[in-house]
């Protein structure tokens, strides 16, 4: 995998090294290992507006809609699609990518009081929970596949699939320097527990989708959602092709509930270390 390295602030503000990437053969590689059903695709934030209008082919959104249905048209269309806040339906969807405050009336989540919490004491509890991109850095965010090569690199790699090629994926992921993942499950408004973690923390963060991500983002009832830096790619591709190499792989055969477990655990836990 050829790769290019250069020196640019990270979406934390420190200085990065920004490597970039061979997307067709990554992509090739999820697809191989994983049998994705849906485009892999790249977020990036950007400064100023210009910069995201500068990136080749970029559709501009015509309606006012949802971050999940951006998300959905770079994921579901295979668009290349840049926005600012005045693209976005409201303040829920511009906090978590940092382009709208969160200020004192969004933190108080009277908007959906009655409606998802019972009281606004519960709603504001939701509001605080989120993780979202700080507000100020940022004016504008783009989506894309991977494979167009349009972000490279992106801040994000947003991946779909369904709980077993997740737990795949993240076998892989801890293959090697094994570390334990906690994340968490803020309800509604799911996409701060994907992309709003993984842009703010920069560290895998897997979620299941809300209902305004399968209702506006055509989200499949069985997909859940990994937002992942980019360099944690090449890593995990590795990690899932050894557990490959070992006969633990995607799809799944099942054992079948009733037959000797004894022969299959032998197979699948037993060691391998010389």
């Amino acid at each position: 995998m050829s790769q290019e390295k250069s020196i640019e602030p990270s979406p934390a503000g420190d200085s990065a090294e920004t490597i970039f990437y061979d997307w067709r053969a990554i992509v090739d590689d999820l697809n191989a290992l994983l049998r994705l059903r849906t485009t892999p695709i790249g977020m990036k934030m950007f400064s100023t507006v210009e910069e995201m209008e500068a990136i080749p082919k970029i559709r501009r959104p015509k309606s006012v809609h949802t971050t999940d249905q951006i998300v959905a048209q770079a994921a579901r269309l295979g668009w290349t699609v840049g926005i600012t806040m005045k693209d976005l339906v409201g303040a829920q969807c511009g906090v978590v990518i940092g382009l709208h405050p969160r200020d004192e009336d969004w933190l108080s989540g009277k908007a959906m009081a009655g409606v998802w919490y019972s009281t606004l004491a519960d709603s504001s509890a939701h509001q605080h929970a989120m993780d979202s991109v700080p507000h100020g850095r940022y004016l504008a965010m783009a989506v894309s596949p991977l494979t167009s090569g349009r972000l490279n690199p992106p801040d994000i790699c947003l991946i779909y699939g369904t709980p077993g090629q997740m737990i795949i994926f993240i076998n892989g992921l801890q293959w090697a320097g094994y570390k334990k993942f906690q994340w968490g499950v803020v309800g509604e408004s799911a996409c701060a527990d994907s992309w709003g973690r993984a842009l703010k923390t920069q560290e895998p963060s897997l979620s299941i989708p809300c209902y305004a991500e399968r209702r506006y983002g055509g989200v499949l009832d069985e997909e859940m959602l990994m937002a992942i830096p980019p360099h944690f790619l090449p890593k995990t591709i590795e990690g899932m092709k050894r557990l490959a190499a070992n006969g633990l792989r995607y799809p799944i055969p099942q054992y079948g509930i009733q037959s000797d477990a004894r022969a299959g655990l032998s197979v699948s836990y037993g060691s391998r270390e010389k």
